[in-house]
């Protein structure tokens, strides 16, 4: 049941990440220059209340060590890369296990 869940959203974010990759390379093409999607232009696209909402409580509890550098620098980042880096982390979480041969599972 997880490993149908894990691999399911796994290919979501893997599709998520190649439509993005397509959308900031024709984009790139039609302006003659390199256009990335960050993190934090797709999160207001999506949802941007949300994104008002988190630096508080980030504030509130890890102090601002936490949100300057570390989560700016994940705000900042290819949506892309980080759509594709939790596909294939959930995909991962959700193969099946090799069998062992020659031993008994217990």
């Amino acid at each position: 049941m997880f490993r149908f869940l894990f691999r399911s959203v796994g290919l979501l974010c893997l599709a998520a990440a190649f439509s993005l990759v397509v959308y900031d390379g024709t984009k790139s093409i039609a302006g003659n220059a390199l256009y990335l999607t960050s993190v934090r232009a797709l999160w207001e696209l999506i949802n941007p209340a949300s994104l008002a909402k988190l630096q508080p409580l980030i504030g509130r509890y890890a102090g601002g060590v936490l949100w300057d550098p570390a989560a700016l620098t994940v705000l900042q980042a290819p949506a892309f890369a980080l759509l594709g880096l939790f596909g294939i982390l959930f995909l991962l979480l959700g193969r099946r296990r090799k069998p062992l041969i020659g031993y008994e599972r217990d």
